[in-house]
């Protein structure tokens, strides 16, 4: 009989009976698990959240702090009709680049059919890179139930422009319901540190490693292509810049608590920002779109130049052919001291990359004007 108690008494202990279980989740407060769903941000990990409990369900539509990784970019044609390739290369990238779609999220909120919008369909013309029968998701479906969105940082799987292997290309603009400004960094070449000194080569239209120390460009930057190359990375990075800027619009008509809304890319090719003050002035004042392609209309522009033949870091590293663009709508003035005292040049790449801006902004200033496109 004592025998027959004490096992009872030992599965009691071991196997508590359920109404005797406390779940501990249901004792962290609302605000605790905010914050680490703020922490999380990103978007599929939070739909993988919401589909633990009816809770986690509700708590999530409430997170302030979100970040948008695409995994593909596709054609705005929703037909799934073929564009020619003379009709590509007439459009180009860009003019092309109008819809972001979610390859990979599909899972999480598919269970979710409440929480997000699907839809279904081909995959925009990129059916042959693996896309075929995947459910897709636009960034204004993916954030439709997202109410209290404070900060968006949306990453594209690449930068739009095609450079060549060993070309350094970046670029930040700020828009509003227009550009506001943009910092465009680039390089022919960039030799690493550690790498031996005799694989440095002068860049083709510059004038060697010796390089004039005034900070003038030589003339064979004019007469061997150099100059052609800087406008032709200027422009590419206007237009990928005004074309991201394009699509943002539907995500902040919604989103009217958004403090700061960030567009880049995985390759930390091209930054768009916008503030708070930005951002409204994008709903008071709608963009003017270029009538050629989906993208916003660039005004007419004021442009300084600097260059540097060859341009070391104090951390190794050497640029060649460093070219530095600060760049503003003719309508703001473009000071001199503006410039010189890198309020928004130089803070507007990570290092080294602001050491270079820097250093570049001690150079000779040239300017450049631009007509609107």
């Amino acid at each position: 009989m004592s025998s027959f108690s004490m096992k009872q008494d030992l599965s009691n202990k071991i196997w508590p009976y359920p109404s005797l279980e406390i779940d501990h989740f249901d004792r962290i407060p609302d605000s605790l698990l905010l914050f680490v769903f703020n922490k999380i941000g990103d978007v599929k990990a939070l739909g993988r959240c919401c589909v633990v409990s009816r809770r986690f369900h509700g708590l999530v539509p409430q997170v302030d702090s979100v970040v948008v990784r695409v995994d593909c970019v596709v054609s705005d044609d929703d037909t799934g009709t073929s564009i020619s390739s003379s009709e590509k290369t007439t459009r180009g990238m860009f003019t092309s680049f109008a819809k972001l779609v979610f390859n990979g999220i599909v899972k999480p909120f598919q269970a979710v059919g409440q929480f997000l919008a699907t839809k279904r369909g081909g995959c925009g013309g990129l059916e042959d890179e693996g896309c075929h029968g995947v459910t897709h998701h636009s960034p204004t479906q993916v954030l439709k139930h997202f109410n209290e969105i404070r900060s968006l940082r949306i990453e594209l799987p690449s930068g739009e422009l095609g450079i060549e292997d060993g070309v350094l290309l970046k670029w930040r603009a700020d828009f509003g319901s227009t550009l506001d400004n943009c910092v465009i960094l680039g390089a022919s070449s960039v030799v690493n540190p550690g790498t031996p000194v005799k694989t440095v080569l002068p860049e083709a239209g510059g004038d060697g490693l010796n390089g004039d120390d005034n900070g003038s460009i030589p003339d064979t930057f004019y007469t061997s292509g150099g100059l052609k190359l800087r406008v032709v990375w200027t422009i590419s990075s206007l237009i990928a810049a005004s074309a991201r800027h394009y699509l943002l619009q539907p995500i902040i008509a919604e989103h009217h608590t958004l403090d700061n809304l960030v567009l880049t890319d995985a390759d930390g090719q091209g930054v768009l920002c916008m503030n708070r003050e930005q951002l409204e002035e994008l709903r008071v004042k709608p963009l003017s779109a270029s009538t050629a392609s989906k993208r916003t209309l660039v005004p007419a522009l004021n442009m300084r130049l600097w260059y540097s033949p060859q341009l070391e870091l104090p951390n190794g590293m050497i640029l060649k052919g460093a070219t530095l663009v600060a760049i503003k709508p003719c309508e703001q003035a473009l000071s001199k001291k503006e410039v010189s005292d890198g309020s928004w040049v130089s803070t507007a790449f990570e290092e080294p990359y602001n050491t270079a801006v820097k250093l570049l902004i001690k150079r000779r200033t040239y300017c450049l004007e631009m007509n609107s496109f």
